[in-house]
């Protein structure tokens, strides 16, 4: 026989359900470490990775050009193929082009003031533009067509070449090297190597090249309008034309499903997703289990059987986001800990992790949630009194 509970509603069932699952603390211990474990792994696994492809696209976002001119089997910076001088005539021919400039990119040996060798990254700006140059913070940025004039990156390869200061000196292939200038970027790059800036026609004169020099082709168009035209022209000689995010997402891609990293990243963030949901699935239906006899004495004085559903799925929602929210947290924590501590770290939180992770924390609420339901809802008042 039920007795019906006159004015039950909405707000008292949750209040129970939280009481329910608050005053069982070392059950609601485990849901929030489970969960909050599993957020933490998820958000700092592809945030490393994120942080990974924001530094293998630092070329490419420090330069900020618009459009991109290179051979069509670059996918990456560190491959760039050096193109012919009149694909450079023929860019600036292209209606709706409002100038195109090229862009040295390549790699040499620094001899250093102590005699230590560093690899560094060079980058050969227009002469007569300068298009892509950095912001400084030190020097004239018209002091790098002085003789030998180089600027310096700052940035957490800086260390690298010595701390250098301007008038700073170097050797590059038996070159003196000056600098003029300290610059910063919006992001450093990848493989642990200093950046040096030049003109074009230094950097072509004091490293190797072969025949051809040119590594990009800036393109600024005169409208976003005449950019599909652009890249129909150079793709009639044989050439790619990328947008500064395409750039990117082919840099991207590249890491993502041609190199083992995104791989890796993918497997331990489902492993990590796995774990959360395997121990936050178990407790939640041993807690439900352990509290059968409340449920049945709330069946019996009048709770419906929707209503006790809102309780679970209350219970599994609040778990879930109170979980998302330290995990989130105490991942942030750590990166900033670590960007402070350790110079090349990679990682950046962006809304895609937080998305994904709420997404699968949404998974693991939900399937939590229904493995409880389906034990609850099935709850005969009789069986728990008898019993």
């Amino acid at each position: 026989m039920r007795f019906p509970l006159p004015g039950l509603r909405l707000n008292g069932i949750l209040k129970i359900a939280f009481k329910l699952l608050v005053n069982d603390r070392g059950k609601f211990a485990a849901l929030i470490v489970g969960i909050t474990f599993a957020v933490f792994l998820m958000v700092q696994l592809t945030s490393v990775f994120a942080g990974i492809l924001s530094k293998a696209s630092a070329t490419i976002i420090n330069i900020g050009a618009s459009v991109w001119v290179m051979d069509p089997a670059v996918n990456n910076p560190l491959n760039s193929i050096q193109l012919p001088d009149y694909i450079l005539d023929a860019t600036r021919s292209i209606d709706g082009v409002n100038y195109a400039v090229p862009l040295y990119s390549g790699a040499a040996l620094v001899k250093l003031h102590d005699g230590t060798y560093q690899p560094v990254s060079i980058l050969g700006l227009d002469d007569s533009s300068l298009v892509g140059r950095p912001e400084l913070i030190q020097g004239k940025i018209e002091d790098i067509f002085a003789d030998n004039g180089f600027i310096v990156v700052k940035d957490e390869e800086f260390p690298k070449m010595g701390n250098p200061k301007i008038g700073s000196t170097f050797e590059i292939n038996d070159h003196r090297g000056v600098v003029v200038g300290i610059a910063r970027v919006a992001t450093s790059g990848l493989f642990g190597m200093p950046t040096l800036y030049t003109t074009f026609k230094r950097a072509i004169q004091y490293i190797p090249s072969p025949r051809f020099t040119m590594a990009y082709i800036l393109v600024e168009p005169k409208s976003a309008a005449d950019i599909p035209y652009i890249k129909q022209e150079v793709a009639k000689s044989g050439y790619l034309a990328l947008t500064n995010r395409e750039f990117q997402e082919r840099i991207a891609n590249y890491y993502k499903y041609q190199t083992g990293i995104g791989t890796n990243i993918l497997i331990m963030t489902l492993i990590s997703f796995m774990v959360g949901l395997s121990i936050c699935g178990q407790t939640f239906y041993t807690f439900v289990l352990e509290n059968m006899e409340k449920f049945g004495a709330l069946k019996a004085i009048g709770a419906k059987g929707y209503e006790l559903v809102y309780m679970i799925l209350f219970q599994a929602l609040f778990t879930g986001f109170t979980g998302y929210g330290l995990g989130v947290g105490l991942s942030s924590l750590l990166i900033t800990v670590a960007k402070r501590n350790v110079p090349n770290y990679a990682a950046s939180i962006t809304f895609f992790n937080l998305g994904l992770a709420f997404a699968m924390v949404l998974v693991i609420v939900a399937v939590s949630s229904y493995i409880a339901v389906r034990k609850v809802i099935k709850i005969e008042p009789f069986d728990i009194f008898r019993g």
